[in-house]
C-alpha cells in the first residue's frame, strides 16, 4: 500500500498540507510533527511519499531520509537554499512559497514514479523456467487426473499457496508428491 505522510513542526502547517492533498483526491496516511512519528507511520505501509520541511522537531530531513525504507521518497518544502546544495538520492524539493498546482503535480509525478517501480519490481520478480515447469507439471496432473481446465489448475494452485503462506513453487512440488 503507499502511503503519504505529512510531516511539518507546525501542525497547522502540516494540516494544511494535508487539505490540500485531500481536496485533490490523494489519501493521506499520516500528519505528524516529527521525524519519529513519520517513521512509525513509515512501519505500517509498504512504501510512499513523505512530504516535510527542511528541520523537523527532532531530527534534519536528511536524518529522515536515512532512517526511512529505500521504498520511501521525500518531497522537501524548503527554500532552494535549504535543499539545493546536496541531491539526496530519493529527495525532490520544492521551493516556499509553495504553489498549489506545482505541489499537486509533483505529487502525481511522484506517485506515477512508485507505481512504475513497483511494476518493474513485479516484471523482475518473474520466475525461472525450471519454476515454471514444476507449476506447469502440477497444473497437467491436476488437469488429467480432477478433470480440471488449465484455469481452473492454476487457480487451485494459487489458492493452495495463499492458504498454505507458501510459494506457488512449494505448493506445486507438494501437489506432485502427494498425487504421484
Amino acid at each position: 500500500m503507499v502511503g503519504i505522510i505529512v510531516v511539518f513542526p507546525s501542525k497547522d502547517n502540516a494540516a494544511n498540507i494535508r487539505n490540500l492533498l485531500v481536496r485533490n483526491g490523494m489519501n493521506v496516511t499520516g500528519v505528524c510533527t516529527s521525524g519519529a512519528q513519520a517513521l512509525h507511520y513509515a512501519d505500517t505501509v509498504d512504501e510512499g511519499i513523505v512530504i516535510c520541511g527542511y528541520k523537523l522537531k527532532d531530527m534534519m530531513y536528511t536524518e529522515l531520509r536515512e532512517f526511512l525504507p529505500r521504498e520511501f521518497d521525500i518531497l522537501l518544502l524548503a527554500s532552494p537554499d535549504k535543499w539545493s546544495d546536496g541531491d539526496a538520492e530519493g529527495v525532490m524539493g520544492l521551493s516556499m512559497p509553495l504553489k498549489a498546482y506545482d505541489f499537486i503535480n509533483t505529487m502525481e509525478m511522484m506517485l506515477t514514479n512508485l507505481k512504475r517501480r513497483r511494476k518493474k519490481k513485479r516484471e523482475t520478480g518473474k520466475r525461472d523456467p525450471a519454476q515454471q515447469a514444476l507449476i506447469g507439471k502440477a497444473k497437467e496432473l491436476l488437469m488429467e487426473r480432477n478433470h480440471m481446465s488449465e484455469e481452473e489448475a492454476h487457480r487451485y494452485i494459487q489458492k493452495c499457496s495463499m492458504d498454505s503462506g507458501t510459494d506457488m513453487t512449494e505448493t506445486a512440488e507438494m501437489i506432485l508428491r502427494v498425487m504421484s
